[in-house]
Protein backbone atom coordinates (compact mmCIF):
# COMPACT_ATOMS: atom_id res chain seq x y z
CA UNK A 1 0.00 0.00 0.00
CA UNK A 2 1.18 3.26 -0.50
CA UNK A 3 0.46 5.76 1.94
CA UNK A 4 0.43 10.18 1.89
CA UNK A 5 0.72 12.00 4.91
CA UNK A 6 0.03 14.99 5.00
CA UNK A 7 2.41 16.77 7.40
CA UNK A 8 2.96 20.34 6.80
CA UNK A 9 1.86 21.25 10.55
CA UNK A 10 5.47 19.25 11.66
CA UNK A 11 7.35 22.58 12.81
CA UNK A 12 10.97 22.81 12.98
CA UNK A 13 11.15 26.13 14.19
CA UNK A 14 10.89 27.84 17.86
CA UNK A 15 7.75 29.16 18.00
CA UNK A 16 4.16 28.05 19.49
CA UNK A 17 3.40 25.84 16.59
CA UNK A 18 6.16 23.23 17.32
CA UNK A 19 3.70 22.60 20.40
CA UNK A 20 0.80 19.39 20.34
CA UNK A 21 0.28 18.45 17.12
CA UNK A 22 3.79 18.75 15.35
CA UNK A 23 5.25 16.28 18.69
CA UNK A 24 1.83 14.21 17.11
CA UNK A 25 2.91 13.87 13.62
CA UNK A 26 6.53 13.53 14.49
CA UNK A 27 6.13 11.25 16.78
CA UNK A 28 4.15 8.94 15.07
CA UNK A 29 5.94 9.03 12.17
CA UNK A 30 9.03 7.64 13.71
CA UNK A 31 7.11 4.77 15.39
CA UNK A 32 5.14 3.88 12.43
CA UNK A 33 8.99 4.12 10.81
CA UNK A 34 9.93 1.10 13.62
CA UNK A 35 6.84 -1.29 13.21
CA UNK A 36 5.67 -0.95 9.13
CA UNK A 37 8.69 -1.78 6.84
CA UNK A 38 6.28 -3.08 3.84
CA UNK A 39 4.27 -0.21 3.40
CA UNK A 40 5.15 2.65 1.39
CA UNK A 41 4.82 6.15 2.26
CA UNK A 42 5.31 9.80 1.01
CA UNK A 43 5.54 12.37 3.33
CA UNK A 44 4.90 15.65 2.68
CA UNK A 45 6.25 18.39 4.95
CA UNK A 46 6.80 22.26 4.75
CA UNK A 47 9.89 24.12 2.93
CA UNK A 48 13.19 22.73 4.52
CA UNK A 49 11.78 20.04 6.53
CA UNK A 50 13.53 17.07 4.71
CA UNK A 51 14.57 13.39 5.41
CA UNK A 52 17.54 14.15 8.04
CA UNK A 53 15.42 15.57 10.04
CA UNK A 54 13.41 12.42 10.83
CA UNK A 55 15.45 9.46 10.44
CA UNK A 56 12.89 7.57 8.69
CA UNK A 57 13.64 3.81 7.23
CA UNK A 58 13.68 3.93 3.11
CA UNK A 59 10.30 2.65 2.71
CA UNK A 60 9.48 6.50 3.62
CA UNK A 61 9.95 9.02 1.18
CA UNK A 62 10.40 12.96 2.17
CA UNK A 63 8.88 15.26 0.63
CA UNK A 64 9.02 18.77 1.23
CA UNK A 65 7.39 21.77 -0.03
CA UNK A 66 9.02 24.72 -2.20
CA UNK A 67 6.43 26.60 -0.15
CA UNK A 68 6.45 27.59 3.43
CA UNK A 69 3.22 25.62 4.20
CA UNK A 70 3.49 25.90 8.16
CA UNK A 71 1.44 29.44 7.08
CA UNK A 72 -2.18 28.57 7.37
CA UNK A 73 -2.76 30.98 4.18
CA UNK A 74 -0.30 28.91 2.24
CA UNK A 75 -0.82 25.54 3.90
CA UNK A 76 -5.05 25.80 3.05
CA UNK A 77 -4.32 26.24 -0.51
CA UNK A 78 -1.99 23.23 -0.56
CA UNK A 79 -4.04 21.22 0.80
CA UNK A 80 -7.01 21.97 -1.05
CA UNK A 81 -5.55 22.65 -4.95
CA UNK A 82 -1.99 20.91 -4.79
CA UNK A 83 -2.38 17.67 -3.07
CA UNK A 84 -5.06 15.96 -5.09
CA UNK A 85 -2.43 16.65 -8.41
CA UNK A 86 0.11 15.24 -6.57
CA UNK A 87 -1.71 12.13 -5.01
CA UNK A 88 -3.00 11.51 -8.64
CA UNK A 89 0.61 11.91 -10.10
CA UNK A 90 2.34 9.51 -7.36
CA UNK A 91 -0.44 7.22 -7.47
CA UNK A 92 -0.88 6.73 -3.57
CA UNK A 93 -3.39 4.46 -2.56
CA UNK A 94 -4.47 6.24 1.06
CA UNK A 95 -4.31 9.80 2.22
CA UNK A 96 -3.65 10.67 5.71
CA UNK A 97 -5.09 14.43 6.94
CA UNK A 98 -3.15 14.90 10.39
CA UNK A 99 -4.99 17.90 11.69
CA UNK A 100 -8.97 17.83 10.86
CA UNK A 101 -8.90 18.53 7.11
CA UNK A 102 -8.92 16.03 3.51
CA UNK A 103 -8.69 17.50 0.39
CA UNK A 104 -12.51 18.24 -0.59
CA UNK A 105 -11.36 16.66 -4.12
CA UNK A 106 -9.38 13.82 -2.99
CA UNK A 107 -8.93 11.06 -5.45
CA UNK A 108 -8.17 8.45 -3.01
CA UNK A 109 -9.49 6.85 0.40
CA UNK A 110 -8.68 8.67 3.38
CA UNK A 111 -8.15 8.94 6.95
CA UNK A 112 -8.20 12.46 9.03
CA UNK A 113 -6.85 12.90 12.51
CA UNK A 114 -9.26 15.39 14.48
CA UNK A 115 -7.56 16.65 17.47
CA UNK A 116 -10.21 18.91 18.99
CA UNK A 117 -12.87 20.85 18.19
CA UNK A 118 -12.75 24.07 20.08
CA UNK A 119 -13.23 25.61 16.62
CA UNK A 120 -16.84 24.52 17.04
CA UNK A 121 -16.97 24.52 21.21
CA UNK A 122 -15.19 28.21 21.49
CA UNK A 123 -15.39 29.72 18.52
CA UNK A 124 -15.12 33.47 20.18
CA UNK A 125 -10.89 32.42 20.87
CA UNK A 126 -9.95 31.78 16.98
CA UNK A 127 -9.32 34.41 14.41
CA UNK A 128 -12.40 34.48 11.77
CA UNK A 129 -10.75 33.09 8.78
CA UNK A 130 -9.15 29.86 10.76
CA UNK A 131 -12.83 29.16 12.30
CA UNK A 132 -14.43 29.31 9.09
CA UNK A 133 -11.96 26.96 7.50
CA UNK A 134 -11.62 24.71 9.85
CA UNK A 135 -15.12 24.49 10.65
CA UNK A 136 -16.41 23.76 6.98
CA UNK A 137 -12.92 21.57 6.05
CA UNK A 138 -13.78 19.43 9.28
CA UNK A 139 -17.27 18.62 8.83
CA UNK A 140 -16.46 17.93 5.47
CA UNK A 141 -13.65 15.78 5.78
CA UNK A 142 -15.20 14.07 8.62
CA UNK A 143 -18.03 13.01 6.50
CA UNK A 144 -15.63 11.72 3.36
CA UNK A 145 -12.95 10.24 5.83
CA UNK A 146 -13.52 6.77 6.00
CA UNK A 147 -11.53 6.63 9.28
CA UNK A 148 -11.69 9.30 12.11
CA UNK A 149 -8.74 9.40 14.37
CA UNK A 150 -8.74 11.03 17.52
CA UNK A 151 -6.63 11.68 20.78
CA UNK A 152 -8.83 11.61 23.28
CA UNK A 153 -12.19 9.59 24.47
CA UNK A 154 -13.47 12.77 24.80
CA UNK A 155 -13.04 14.33 21.64
CA UNK A 156 -14.73 11.01 20.19
CA UNK A 157 -17.51 11.54 22.05
CA UNK A 158 -17.59 15.32 20.35
CA UNK A 159 -16.89 14.11 17.27
CA UNK A 160 -19.80 11.46 17.21
CA UNK A 161 -22.34 13.74 18.69
CA UNK A 162 -21.20 17.07 17.32
CA UNK A 163 -20.17 16.24 13.99
CA UNK A 164 -22.81 13.28 13.26
CA UNK A 165 -20.06 10.73 12.42
CA UNK A 166 -21.10 6.93 13.28
CA UNK A 167 -18.80 5.94 16.59
CA UNK A 168 -17.40 2.91 14.12
CA UNK A 169 -15.48 5.20 12.16
CA UNK A 170 -14.34 6.95 14.96
CA UNK A 171 -11.05 5.38 16.30
CA UNK A 172 -8.57 6.56 19.63
CA UNK A 173 -5.00 6.86 19.07
CA UNK A 174 -3.80 8.59 22.17
CA UNK A 175 -0.76 10.99 22.51
CA UNK A 176 2.00 9.72 25.05
CA UNK A 177 5.19 12.09 26.56
CA UNK A 178 8.31 11.55 24.29
CA UNK A 179 11.11 9.68 25.94
CA UNK A 180 13.25 12.77 27.06
CA UNK A 181 10.75 13.28 29.86
CA UNK A 182 11.41 11.92 32.61
CA UNK A 183 12.94 12.70 36.06
CA UNK A 184 16.61 14.03 35.60
CA UNK A 185 19.75 12.91 37.41
CA UNK A 186 19.89 15.08 40.53
CA UNK A 187 23.54 16.68 38.78
CA UNK A 188 21.58 17.85 35.64
CA UNK A 189 18.60 19.10 37.40
CA UNK A 190 21.14 21.36 39.94
CA UNK A 191 23.39 22.68 36.47
CA UNK A 192 20.10 23.51 34.74
CA UNK A 193 18.73 25.34 38.32
CA UNK A 194 21.89 27.34 38.45
CA UNK A 195 22.17 27.87 34.50
CA UNK A 196 18.90 29.92 34.94
CA UNK A 197 19.29 31.40 38.10
CA UNK A 198 15.53 29.42 39.33
CA UNK A 199 14.53 30.47 42.75
CA UNK A 200 14.40 26.77 44.98
CA UNK A 201 10.45 26.47 44.38
CA UNK A 202 7.92 27.91 41.59
CA UNK A 203 4.77 27.48 39.73
CA UNK A 204 4.92 26.75 36.20
CA UNK A 205 2.70 26.99 33.06
CA UNK A 206 3.93 25.76 29.77
CA UNK A 207 1.29 26.27 26.91
CA UNK A 208 0.63 28.38 23.70
CA UNK A 209 -0.67 31.80 25.05
CA UNK A 210 -3.81 32.47 23.37
CA UNK A 211 -7.53 32.76 25.42
CA UNK A 212 -7.94 28.96 25.91
CA UNK A 213 -5.50 28.52 28.01
CA UNK A 214 -6.84 30.10 30.22
CA UNK A 215 -4.16 32.27 31.70
CA UNK A 216 -6.04 35.31 32.94
CA UNK A 217 -7.82 32.87 35.44
CA UNK A 218 -4.12 31.32 36.16
CA UNK A 219 -2.64 35.16 36.95
CA UNK A 220 -5.99 35.86 39.47
CA UNK A 221 -5.29 32.57 41.43
CA UNK A 222 -1.79 33.33 41.69
CA UNK A 223 -2.14 36.89 43.23
CA UNK A 224 -4.05 35.13 46.08
CA UNK A 225 -1.37 32.42 46.13
CA UNK A 226 1.73 35.08 46.41
CA UNK A 227 0.02 36.38 49.38
CA UNK A 228 0.62 32.87 51.31
CA UNK A 229 3.77 32.37 49.45
CA UNK A 230 5.56 35.47 48.46
CA UNK A 231 8.85 33.60 48.02
CA UNK A 232 6.81 31.16 45.18
CA UNK A 233 7.04 33.02 41.46
CA UNK A 234 5.01 31.81 38.45
CA UNK A 235 6.99 31.26 35.93
CA UNK A 236 5.08 31.45 31.93
CA UNK A 237 6.78 28.86 29.01
CA UNK A 238 5.49 29.08 26.20
CA UNK A 239 5.25 31.06 22.28
CA UNK A 240 2.56 33.75 21.54
CA UNK A 241 0.20 32.45 19.64
CA UNK A 242 -2.77 34.55 19.53
CA UNK A 243 -5.64 37.20 21.15
CA UNK A 244 -2.74 37.16 24.06
CA UNK A 245 -3.09 40.97 24.98
CA UNK A 246 -5.46 40.36 27.72
CA UNK A 247 -3.35 38.08 29.26
CA UNK A 248 -0.31 40.98 29.95
CA UNK A 249 -3.37 43.37 30.36
CA UNK A 250 -4.49 41.00 33.27
CA UNK A 251 -1.15 40.87 34.51
CA UNK A 252 -0.66 44.98 34.70
CA UNK A 253 -3.77 45.36 36.52
CA UNK A 254 -2.94 42.58 39.18
CA UNK A 255 0.21 44.40 39.97
CA UNK A 256 2.27 40.95 39.39
CA UNK A 257 4.68 41.62 37.27
CA UNK A 258 7.95 42.02 39.61
CA UNK A 259 6.21 37.74 40.88
CA UNK A 260 5.55 36.69 36.85
CA UNK A 261 8.05 35.78 34.53
CA UNK A 262 7.04 35.31 31.21
CA UNK A 263 10.49 33.00 29.66
CA UNK A 264 9.05 32.76 26.15
CA UNK A 265 9.17 29.75 24.01
CA UNK A 266 11.21 26.71 26.12
CA UNK A 267 13.81 24.45 23.97
CA UNK A 268 12.61 21.18 23.56
CA UNK A 269 15.94 20.09 25.03
CA UNK A 270 15.33 21.81 27.86
CA UNK A 271 12.15 21.63 28.56
CA UNK A 272 12.32 18.33 30.85
CA UNK A 273 14.25 20.21 33.46
CA UNK A 274 11.87 22.79 33.46
CA UNK A 275 8.98 20.58 34.23
CA UNK A 276 11.35 18.68 37.11
CA UNK A 277 12.48 21.86 38.38
CA UNK A 278 9.05 23.18 39.24
CA UNK A 279 7.56 22.80 42.65
CA UNK A 280 3.72 22.40 41.12
CA UNK A 281 2.47 22.66 37.58
CA UNK A 282 -0.55 24.38 36.75
CA UNK A 283 -2.82 24.16 33.70
CA UNK A 284 -6.10 25.70 34.02
CA UNK A 285 -6.91 25.14 30.16
CA UNK A 286 -10.98 25.61 29.12
CA UNK A 287 -10.54 22.86 26.29
CA UNK A 288 -8.28 20.43 24.93
CA UNK A 289 -8.52 17.65 23.09
CA UNK A 290 -5.33 16.04 24.68
CA UNK A 291 -3.74 18.14 26.93
CA UNK A 292 0.16 17.22 26.46
CA UNK A 293 1.77 19.40 29.11
CA UNK A 294 0.01 17.93 32.18
CA UNK A 295 1.12 14.42 30.98
CA UNK A 296 4.78 15.77 30.11
CA UNK A 297 4.97 17.15 33.68
CA UNK A 298 3.52 13.91 35.33
CA UNK A 299 6.25 11.86 33.37
CA UNK A 300 9.02 14.17 34.88
CA UNK A 301 7.32 13.66 38.60
CA UNK A 302 6.33 17.27 38.99
CA UNK A 303 2.92 17.43 40.88
CA UNK A 304 -0.22 18.65 38.48
CA UNK A 305 -3.18 20.89 39.15
CA UNK A 306 -5.38 20.88 35.99
CA UNK A 307 -8.80 21.61 34.80
CA UNK A 308 -11.87 18.96 36.03
CA UNK A 309 -13.16 19.78 31.69
CA UNK A 310 -12.95 18.03 28.37
CA UNK A 311 -9.99 15.39 27.84
CA UNK A 312 -7.94 16.24 30.95
CA UNK A 313 -9.63 14.02 33.32
CA UNK A 314 -9.01 11.02 31.47
CA UNK A 315 -5.32 12.28 30.70
CA UNK A 316 -4.45 12.86 34.51
CA UNK A 317 -6.94 10.26 35.87
CA UNK A 318 -6.27 10.44 39.96
CA UNK A 319 -2.60 11.21 39.70
CA UNK A 320 -3.59 14.91 39.96
CA UNK A 321 -5.78 17.91 41.53
CA UNK A 322 -8.22 18.71 39.01
CA UNK A 323 -10.58 22.17 39.73
CA UNK A 324 -12.76 24.20 37.94
CA UNK A 325 -10.96 26.49 35.54
CA UNK A 326 -13.38 29.27 35.73
CA UNK A 327 -12.93 29.38 39.72
CA UNK A 328 -9.61 31.29 40.81
CA UNK A 329 -10.20 30.34 44.19
CA UNK A 330 -10.27 26.97 43.78
CA UNK A 331 -7.16 26.71 41.16
CA UNK A 332 -5.54 28.81 44.21
CA UNK A 333 -6.86 26.60 46.98
CA UNK A 334 -5.53 23.35 44.92
CA UNK A 335 -2.18 25.13 44.40
CA UNK A 336 -1.50 25.97 47.81
CA UNK A 337 -2.41 22.81 49.04
CA UNK A 338 0.64 20.92 46.91
CA UNK A 339 3.15 23.74 48.04
CA UNK A 340 2.11 23.45 51.47
CA UNK A 341 2.27 19.81 51.75
CA UNK A 342 5.13 17.87 51.40
CA UNK A 343 3.72 14.01 51.62
CA UNK A 344 0.65 15.74 49.13
CA UNK A 345 3.55 16.78 46.80
CA UNK A 346 5.35 13.51 47.22
CA UNK A 347 2.21 11.15 46.51
CA UNK A 348 1.30 13.01 43.29
CA UNK A 349 4.87 13.12 42.33
CA UNK A 350 4.95 9.28 42.24
CA UNK A 351 0.86 8.96 41.23
CA UNK A 352 1.66 11.15 38.30
CA UNK A 353 5.05 8.99 37.21
CA UNK A 354 2.81 5.88 36.90
CA UNK A 355 -0.28 7.70 34.78
CA UNK A 356 2.33 8.84 31.89
CA UNK A 357 3.77 5.41 31.67
CA UNK A 358 0.20 4.24 30.55
CA UNK A 359 0.01 6.27 27.71
CA UNK A 360 2.51 5.29 24.37
CA UNK A 361 3.59 6.55 21.35
CA UNK A 362 3.63 2.91 19.84
CA UNK A 363 0.11 2.07 20.90
CA UNK A 364 -0.75 5.18 18.84
CA UNK A 365 1.29 3.87 15.49
CA UNK A 366 -0.02 0.68 16.19
CA UNK A 367 -3.72 1.75 16.10
CA UNK A 368 -2.88 4.04 12.91
CA UNK A 369 -1.38 1.87 10.93
CA UNK A 370 -4.40 -0.74 11.65
CA UNK A 371 -6.91 2.14 10.34
CA UNK A 372 -4.61 2.40 7.07
CA UNK A 373 -5.14 -1.71 6.72
CA UNK A 374 -8.34 -1.03 7.27
CA UNK A 375 -9.20 1.40 4.78
CA UNK A 376 -6.53 0.18 2.65
CA UNK A 377 -7.71 -3.38 2.10
CA UNK A 378 -11.63 -2.11 1.75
Amino acid sequence: MHIAVNAHLLAHTKSFRRAGISHYVEQTLIQLGQIDRSNRYDIYTTRGLGADALGLPANFRVRPSLLHTINPRVRIPWEQLIAPALLRISGADLFHGVHSVVPMACPVPSVVTIHDLAFIRFAQTFRAYNRAYLDVATRLSARRASRILVVSEHTKREVVGLLGVPEERVVVTPNAARASFRPPAPAALAAFRSRHSLPERFVLYVGTLEPRKNLTTLLDAYAEVAKRFPDVPLLVGGGKGWLYDAIFARLDALGLREKVSFVGYLDEEELPLWYAAATVFAFPSIYEGFGMPPLEAMACGTPVVTSNTSSLPEVVGDAGIMVDPRSADALADALARVLGDRELHADLSARGLRQAATFTWRTTAERTLRAYEEVGGR
